[in-house]
C-alpha cells in the first residue's frame, strides 16, 4: 500500500470521527433542549391567541428553565391547545391552580411560557391536567395605546405653544401684565404703598407705647416675657 493511499485513509477516517462527533453533539444538544433526556410529565393550556408562540419553546416557573412546548393545536375558531413537557424535578411545586401566561426573552426575545406560583396549600398538578391561562397583551392594543398617548402629547404641546404666542402678543391678563408697562408701573407702585403703610404702622406702635396711659401695660408685657426667658435659661443650666 503506497503512502498516498494510506493518507487518503487517515484523512477518511478523521472525516468520519468528526462527523460522528458533531452528530453526537447535536443529538445530545438538540436533546437537552427538548427534554428527551430527563423524565417529564404532560400539562396542558389553551389560548384564544398565542401571539407567536411556536413548539421547541422555553417553558420558565420562578424565572427558571422547567420545560419546553411539545405541541400546539388549533381546537376550534377560538381556542389554541398547548402541550407542554415540564420537567419531573419540578413537578413538587407546579400546583393545580397555577396559571400560564405568553411572555417573551428581553423586549425582542423568542416568545415563552410563564408558569406562575400556586397556593402552596393547593394539590400538585397532576399528568396531563388543564391549568388555566392568561391571555397576552397584543402589541396592536399597545401601539393603539402609544399612539393615542402621542396624540394627547401633541394636542397638549400645540395647546402651549399657543399660549405662549398670545403672552408674548400682550394677549390675555398674564400677557397684558408681562407686557403692558402701565401695569407693572401700578404693580411697583402698590409694592411702595404697601412698604409705606407698614412703616406707618410701625411708627404708631411706637408712639402706642411711648403713651402713657398704655406704658404700663407694656412695661408687664415685657417683665413677662424677661422672667419666661430667665426660666427657660434656669430650667437649660438644671439640665445640663
Amino acid at each position: 500500500m503506497d503512502t498516498h493511499t494510506q493518507k487518503f485513509k487517515f484523512r477518511l477516517g478523521l472525516f468520519v470521527a468528526g462527523g460522528l462527533t458533531l452528530f453526537v453533539l447535536a443529538i445530545f444538544i438538540i436533546g437537552k433542549q427538548k427534554n428527551l433526556f430527563d423524565p417529564v410529565f404532560n400539562l396542558t393550556s389553551s389560548f384564544h391567541n398565542i401571539g407567536g408562540l411556536q413548539v421547541g419553546n422555553k417553558i420558565s416557573f420562578s424565572g427558571i428553565n422547567v420545560g419546553t412546548v411539545d405541541n400546539i393545536s388549533i381546537i376550534n375558531d377560538s381556542t389554541v391547545r398547548v402541550n407542554m413537557m415540564i420537567k419531573k424535578t419540578v413537578w413538587q411545586f407546579i400546583k393545580s391552580d397555577c396559571r400560564v401566561s405568553i411572555g417573551s426573552e428581553g423586549i425582542i426575545g423568542d416568545k415563552l411560557l410563564i408558569i406562575s406560583q400556586g397556593n402552596s396549600n393547593s394539590p400538585r398538578a397532576k399528568e396531563g391536567q388543564h391549568l388555566q391561562s392568561s391571555e397576552p397583551v397584543e402589541t396592536d392594543e399597545i401601539m393603539k395605546s402609544l399612539r393615542v398617548t402621542a396624540g394627547n402629547a401633541e394636542i397638549i404641546t400645540k395647546q402651549l405653544a399657543e399660549i405662549m404666542i398670545k403672552i408674548n402678543k400682550g394677549k390675555g391678563t398674564l400677557g397684558r401684565l408681562i407686557q403692558d408697562k402701565t401695569i407693572a408701573d401700578n404693580l411697583d407702585q402698590t409694592i411702595v404703598n404697601l412698604k409705606k403703610s407698614s412703616k406707618g404702622l410701625d411708627e404708631n406702635m411706637t408712639a402706642v407705647k411711648h403713651n402713657f396711659l398704655l406704658k404700663g401695660y407694656f412695661k408687664r408685657q415685657a417683665k413677662k416675657a424677661a422672667d419666661k426667658k430667665e426660666a427657660e435659661d434656669k430650667a437649660k443650666e438644671q439640665k445640663k
